[in-house]
C-alpha cells in the first residue's frame, strides 16, 4: 500500500499557487487585504482537510485488508520521515541485489543502464514548472503581468503622483522667492521646448517672438534677467498680447517659470548669442545692461 503525501503539503502547495495567481492576475488590487481572498485560502484549505479525511478512511480499510506481514512492512515505511523518504528516494543506492530487479538487458562498453524511478521532488518541480508556466502564459496573454510598457507606465503615473503631491506641499515659487540654480537648466529647457519654441524658436533664436540670446529687450520690468524673464512669465507682455500670463493663465506652475528662467538665462548670459547670421532674429527693443547676479 502507497504511502500518502502529507496534508500540509497540499495545503502549501495551494497557498502558494494561489498566491501565485492572485500575483499575476491580480497584482494591483491589493488582494492581501481582501476578505474574498482569504475566504478562498479557507474554503480551499477545508476542502483540503476533508479529501485527507476521506484518504484516511480508504487508507484504514485499505490497512485492514492487509496481511500481518504486509501490515508489518507498511507501518514501518510509515514510520519514515516524508522528507526523509523524499531525500533517500533522491540519493539513496541501491544495493547489489536492487540493481539486478531493475537493470535494463543492454550495456555499452561496460556500462550498464538501470530503470530507476525518478524522485518525487524532480517530479513535483517538473509538475509545478508545467502549472507555473501555463498561469504565466495565461496572465501576460490577457492581463498586464510583465509587460515592460504597462510596468513602465505605472511608474510614471506613480512618479507624477509623487510629483503632484510634492507641488501642492511646497512653497509656491514667486518674483520674489524665485532663485536662478544651474541644476534647473536642463529641465527648463525641455519646459522651454514645450511652451516656448513655437514663438521663440529653437535655442531661443527667435521667430515669431524676440531672440532671447541677444542683449536687445522689448519688455523690461525688473533690473536683473532672471527675474524679467520671471515677470514676463508671469504676467505676459504689455506690448504684445500673444506673449500671454502663463502663470496666471494657469498653464505652467511658478516652479516651472523659475526652470524656464534659468535655462533663459544660461542661452543668454553662459553662452554665445546666436546672430542674423547664424538663423537668429534681429535684434528687437532696446540694448539693456543688466544688474550682475541672476536672482
Amino acid at each position: 500500500m502507497k504511502k500518502r503525501t502529507p496534508i500540509s503539503i497540499y495545503i502549501g502547495t495551494t497557498i502558494g499557487l494561489t498566491i501565485m495567481a492572485f500575483e499575476m492576475f491580480a497584482g494591483d488590487s491589493g488582494y492581501f487585504s481582501s476578505p474574498f481572498f482569504w475566504a478562498l485560502i479557507l474554503i480551499a484549505v477545508i476542502l483540503l482537510l476533508i479529501m485527507n479525511s476521506i484518504g484516511d478512511l480508504v487508507e484504514n480499510e485499505s490497512f485492514n485488508r492487509l496481511t500481518d506481514e504486509e501490515k508489518k512492512e507498511y507501518l514501518a515505511e510509515k514510520n519514515i520521515p516524508y522528507y526523509q523518504k523524499l531525500w533517500n528516494s533522491a540519493f539513496k543506492k541501491q544495493s547489489a541485489t536492487e540493481e539486478k530487479d531493475i537493470l535494463i538487458d543492454h550495456g555499452f562498453d561496460g556500462i550498464t543502464e538501470l530503470d530507476n524511478s525518478l524522485p518525487k521532488w524532480w517530479i513535483g518541480l517538473f509538475w509545478f514548472g508545467c502549472i507555473f508556466c501555463v498561469v504565466y502564459l495565461m496572465a501576460f496573454a490577457f492581463t498586464e503581468y510583465a509587460h515592460p510598457e504597462a510596468e513602465y507606465d505605472k511608474e510614471v503615473k506613480t512618479m507624477l503622483a509623487s510629483i503632484e503631491e510634492y507641488e501642492k506641499n511646497a512653497p509656491q515659487i514667486n518674483l520674489e522667492n524665485a532663485k536662478y540654480s544651474a541644476d534647473h537648466i536642463a529641465e527648463g529647457q525641455e519646459l522651454f521646448k514645450t511652451n516656448c519654441v513655437t514663438c521663440h524658436g529653437d535655442g531661443g533664436k527667435g521667430g515669431i517672438g524676440p531672440n532671447l540670446t541677444d542683449t536687445h529687450w522689448i519688455n523690461i520690468k525688473e533690473k536683473s534677467l532672471f527675474k524679467n524673464v520671471f515677470w514676463m512669465l508671469e504676467n505676459g507682455s504689455p506690448n504684445n498680447p500673444t506673449m500671454r500670463p502663463f502663470i496666471k493663465d494657469g498653464t505652467i506652475t511658478g516652479r516651472d517659470a523659475e526652470k524656464i528662467a534659468a535655462y533663459i538665462y544660461h542661452i543668454n548670459q553662459e553662452t554665445a548669442p546666436i546672430t542674423p547670421a547664424q538663423g537668429g532674429a534681429t535684434a528687437q527693443g532696446e540694448e539693456v545692461k543688466w544688474e550682475n547676479g541672476n536672482n
